[in-house]
C-alpha cells in the first residue's frame, strides 16, 4: 500500500469516528433542546397548578367577598393550562393525557360549585323572606357556605327545623362533596404535573450523561486509531527515512553508495521505497538535474520580469476594454452572432483580466478620487451588464431598490465601478446557486446609504473581522485585494463601509457616502 494511501486512510477513520461522534452530539443536542423545552413546560404547568390550588383556597376562604374574583383566576389558568398541554409533543401525550383528563374534570367540578354556589345563594335569599330570625344570621351562614357548607346543614336543621329533603339541605350536602372531590382532584393535578416536572428533568440529565460518555468513548477511540496509525506509519516509514539520511551525508560528502530496496511480501513499495530507487539512480541523472536547475533560475528571472510587466498591461488592457465596449455597441444589429459572440467574449475575458491587474495596480497606485456628479442607478446596472458578460447570472434575481428612483452622487465613476464590481461579483460567488442580490439605496438631506445584499452562504463571523484586510480572503482563488481596494475607495470618499453576515444567512455590505463631494 502506497504512503499517501495509508495516510489517507488513516484520515479517513480519524474523520469517520469525528463525523460519528458529530452526528451523536447533534442528535443528542436535538433531544436535550426537544427535553429542555420540554422541562420548560413541565415548570409552567406545575407552577400554573399551585396558582390553581392557591386561588381555590381563596375561593373558598374569602367567599364571598373574592369569590368572584378568584373564579375568573382559576378559569384563566385552567384555560392556560389547556393551551400548554395542547402544544405539547405527540409523545409526551402519554403523560398528559391523565393531566389534561384531571384539568377538564377539574373544571367541571368548578364549574357544578358555582352552580351550586348560585342556588344556595338564591334559596338563602328566599329564606330571608320567609324567616325574620334567618335574615339575622344570613351573613355568617352564607359566609360558611363554602368553608363548611356541613355545618350549615347542621345549624339549619336544628335552628329552623329543614328537612333533609329541602331543596338548601340537599344543595349543601352536594357542595359538600364536591368541594372534597375539587380537593382531591387538585391535589392529583398537582401530584401529576410534579411527576411530569420530575421525569422531564430526570430525561435532560440522561441525555447530558449519555453526551458525557459518548464523548468520552469516542475521544478514547479516536486516540487509539489516531496513535496506532501514527506508530503504523513511522515504525515502517521513518526508520527507512533515517536511513536514507544517512545514505544522503556520505553521498554529500562524495561517497556515493547505493542503498538496498528491502523485500515486501506484504505490500506493494511505497513512496518512500520509490523515493529510495530513484535515489539509487541519482548520479545518473545528476547532469540533467543541473540542467533542470539553470532552467528553473530562468524560469524565475522570467517570472520576476512578467510580475514587473504586469504594471504596463494596465493601458493596453484599457484600449482593448475601450475598443471592445464600442465595437458592442455599433455591432448591435449589423454584424453576424458568431461575431457578436466573439466580441462578448473578448469583453468578458477582458474585464476578467482588468480586474486582476487592476486589484494590484490599483491597491498599490491609490490614485485620488476625481469628483463629478453620477447617477447611482446606471452605474449600478451598467456593472451588473458587464459582469453578466463574464459570470453566469441566469439563476440570480438582481433586484434594484432606489429611495428616490433617481440618486445622483459625486464620486470618481472609474473608481465606484471597480467599488460595485468587487462587491457584486463577491455576491454572486456567495449565492452560487439561485438566488437574490439587492441594491437598495437611501438617499438623506446628508448622506447617501447603500446596501449590497445577498442571500449567500454568509461570512464566519472571524472572517468578517478581516474581511477589508489586505491579501485575506475566504476564497480558493484569488489576491485577496478586492475588498482592500473598496475599502480605501470609500475611505478617499469620505465615506464608511461595514458588513453585516451571518453564516447561512446571507451577506450585505453597508456603503454611507457624502452627498456633496469632498465632504467628510
Amino acid at each position: 500500500m502506497s504512503l499517501q494511501k495509508k495516510i489517507v486512510l488513516s484520515f479517513l477513520m480519524s474523520a469517520f469516528i469525528i463525523a460519528l461522534l458529530s452526528v451523536f452530539l447533534y442528535l443528542n443536542f436535538v433531544e436535550i433542546k426537544k427535553e429542555t423545552t420540554f422541562l420548560e413546560l413541565t415548570d409552567t404547568i406545575r407552577s400554573k397548578s399551585l396558582q390553581i390550588r392557591r386561588h381555590e383556597k381563596n375561593y373558598f376562604l374569602y367567599a364571598p367577598t373574592k369569590a368572584t374574583d378568584e373564579s375568573k383566576a382559576i378559569h384563566e389558568y385552567l384555560g392556560e393550562m389547556d393551551r400548554i398541554l395542547d402544544g405539547v409533543q405527540t409523545n409526551k401525550t402519554g403523560w398528559t393525557l391523565s393531566l389534561k383528563n384531571l384539568i377538564r374534570e377539574y373544571r367541571g367540578q368548578f364549574s357544578r360549585i358555582e352552580l351550586l354556589v348560585k342556588n344556595i345563594s338564591g334559596e338563602s335569599s328566599q329564606l330571608k323572606n320567609k324567616f325574620s330570625s334567618y335574615q339575622e344570621v344570613s351573613g355568617l351562614i352564607e359566609s360558611n357556605f363554602l368553608d363548611k357548607p356541613l355545618d350549615d346543614v347542621n345549624y339549619l336543621q336544628k335552628n329552623f327545623s329543614l328537612k333533609s329533603d329541602h331543596r338548601l339541605i340537599i344543595w349543601l350536602n352536594e357542595l359538600d362533596t364536591e368541594i372534597n372531590s375539587l380537593r382531591k382532584t387538585g391535589e392529583n393535578i398537582l401530584m401529576v404535573s410534579k411527576e411530569l416536572d420530575k421525569k422531564a428533568r430526570e430525561n435532560v440529565d440522561n441525555f447530558i450523561r449519555l453526551s458525557r460518555i459518548g464523548i468520552l468513548i469516542f475521544f478514547l477511540l479516536f486516540v487509539a486509531v489516531g496513535v496506532g496509525t501514527i506508530l503504523f506509519i513511522t515504525r515502517n516509514v521513518v526508520r527507512r527515512l533515517q536511513l536514507l539520511t544517512n545514505v544522503v551525508e556520505k553521498t554529500g560528502a562524495g561517497n556515493f553508495l547505493k542503498m538496498p530496496v528491502p523485500a515486501r511480501k506484504w505490500a506493494s513499495h511505497d513512496e518512500v521505497e520509490t523515493l529510495i530507487e530513484k535515489f539509487n539512480t541519482m548520479e545518473e541523472q545528476l547532469a540533467q538535474r543541473e540542467k533542470e536547475l539553470i532552467q528553473s533560475k530562468k524560469l524565475a528571472a522570467i517570472g520576476t520580469l512578467a510580475s514587473g510587466v504586469a504594471h504596463e498591461l494596465n493601458n493596453p488592457l484599457n484600449n482593448i476594454y475601450t475598443t471592445a465596449q464600442r465595437l458592442l455597441k455599433k455591432s448591435e444589429g449589423e454584424c453576424p452572432v458568431f461575431i457578436k459572440k466573439g466580441l462578448d467574449d473578448i469583453f468578458g475575458q477582458t474585464m476578467r483580466v482588468k480586474s486582476i491587474v487592476s486589484d494590484l495596480l490599483e491597491f498599490a497606485r491609490g490614485r485620488e478620487p476625481n469628483f463629478r456628479p453620477i447617477e447611482l442607478r446606471s452605474l449600478v446596472n451598467g456593472v451588473y451588464k458587464h459582469i453578466g458578460l463574464s459570470m453566469p447570472v441566469d439563476s440570480i434575481r438582481f433586484h434594484l431598490e432606489f429611495h428616490p428612483e433617481e440618486i445622483v452622487i459625486y464620486a470618481d465613476q472609474e473608481q465606484m465601478e471597480r467599488v460595485f464590481i468587487n462587491l457584486i461579483s463577491n455576491a454572486i460567488d456567495a449565492v452560487s446557486e439561485e438566488g437574490d442580490i439587492t441594491v437598495m439605496a437611501v438617499e438623506d438631506d446628508a448622506k447617501v446609504t447603500i446596501r449590497v445584499s445577498d442571500t449567500g452562504r454568509g461570512i464566519l463571523r472571524e472572517a468578517a473581522e478581516k474581511i477589508f484586510e489586505p491579501f485575506y480572503t475566504t476564497k480558493d482563488k484569488g489576491t485577496g485585494l478586492g475588498l482592500a481596494v473598496v475599502f480605501n475607495i470609500i475611505q478617499k470618499h469620505n465615506g464608511e463601509i461595514t458588513v453585516e453576515s451571518a453564516e447561512g444567512r446571507g451577506t450585505t455590505f453597508i456603503i454611507t457616502l457624502p452627498r456633496s463631494a469632498g465632504s467628510v
